[in-house]
């Protein structure tokens, strides 16, 4: 019997030790990967010419074996509340991640992982006071279980702070969802219970005010048919520009840094779209938040063919609510809004669409 109850506590202790070392190995993970990045983001300041940025571009670090070293460390103890703050760091990175397949086609890595998360949060967590920072990482991932998962922690948890930070994180998905009239009054109802309920919450270095504030101004002001918000700043060289200068013109608005994911394919289509359009009412206008000598490297060079607002304390970027970049607005020539997201061939469709709608002066 002596034996058995020193085996308990044997076992006992074990356990103690290992929830104990999963916060601990998932903390030093995170530090791991800043680290990693930041490294990155410094060569991509000093390289001098476009090959070395390029080549810079090209190596930026693969956050996946680091999102596999987390899962490592906190998949089997998710049904302890210490292992929230590090899920949600990963449901916040995981989803970046793909695998090739055979026929050259990606698919996303942790689907899986990302389930198993979910489904602990709303078979073991529900009730959690430490469920903030799962919330607005599951407003990251714009999906309808994400959705659910939210409204179950609003109508189960019995913290109103939480359950206004889960509302704010389901708004943010609701505008992924679409602006038809009814989602927008289901993400105004959800705002304004965020606001009510948990102004005061800090998450991610801000408040929960100022998050549900942005909310509310991009579907005043930044929402497909409203008209863009005039920009008026400065470019590389300290010139003033406008963004309505360009009026007539469809404009392609782009919020662009040289650390942004993807930085290269970015870049490259973004040129390639300047160029298939140079002789037609159209125009790409970068807001570019580099500090003003990496401005000028990169349009010296001939690496950016586009002019760009100088925006390294991001005055004109939080003009625009803009979280990560990159980040796209097509406008048409009376600055209506058309599309906004990411770059790429919704980018060049709308602006296809819209330049086939404007007229070619009669000739005589």
């Amino acid at each position: 019997m002596k034996h058995l109850s020193r085996l308990f506590v044997i076992v006992a202790v074990l356990r103690a030790a290992a929830a104990t070392a999963a916060p601990a190995d998932a903390q030093r993970i995170e530090q791991s990967w800043q680290l990693t990045f930041d490294k990155w983001a410094l060569e991509t300041r000093v390289a001098a010419t476009p090959e070395a940025r390029a080549q810079v571009w090209n190596s930026r670090p693969d956050v996946a074996p680091f999102v596999r070293q987390m899962w490592d460390a906190i998949g089997s103890s998710l049904h302890d509340e210490a292992s929230l703050e590090p899920a949600a760091w990963f449901l916040r990175v995981a989803p970046g991640v793909a695998t090739r397949q055979a026929d050259g086609s990606s698919v996303p890595a942790f689907t899986k992982e990302i389930e198993v998360i979910r489904k602990a949060v709303e078979t073991r967590h529900l009730k959690s006071p430490k469920l903030i920072p799962m919330c607005m990482a599951l407003a990251t991932l714009p999906d309808p279980r994400s959705l659910s998962l939210l409204d179950k922690i609003q109508t189960t948890n019995p913290d109103a702070k939480i359950q206004g930070v889960a509302a704010l994180g389901a708004a943010m998905i609701l505008k992924s969802l679409g602006d038809n009239p009814d989602l927008t009054r289901k993400r105004l109802t959800n705002l304004r219970k965020a606001i009510i309920q948990s102004a005061d919450v800090e998450t991610g270095g801000t408040t929960v005010a100022k998050l549900a504030e942005d909310e509310l101004y991009i579907i005043q002001h930044l929402s497909k048919g409203r008209i863009a918000p005039d920009l008026s700043g400065v470019d590389s060289g300290g010139r003033p520009l406008k963004l309505s200068d360009h009026k007539g013109k469809v404009i392609v608005l782009l919020f662009w840094n040289n650390t942004m994911p993807e930085g290269l394919r970015v870049v490259q289509i973004t040129a390639a779209m300047t160029k298939k359009f140079q002789n037609r009412p159209f125009i790409v206008i970068g807001v570019n938040s580099d500090t003003v000598k990496e401005l000028r490297d990169l349009e010296a060079d001939g690496t950016i063919p586009w002019i760009n607002f100088s925006d390294p304390a991001n005055k004109l970027a939080g003009e625009y609510r803009v979280g990560a970049r990159p980040l796209v607005y097509v406008l048409d020539g009376e600055r209506k809004i058309h599309y906004a997201g990411a770059p790429g061939s919704f980018t060049e469709l709308t602006a296809e669409a819209l330049l086939s709608e404007i007229k070619a002066p009669a000739t005589e």
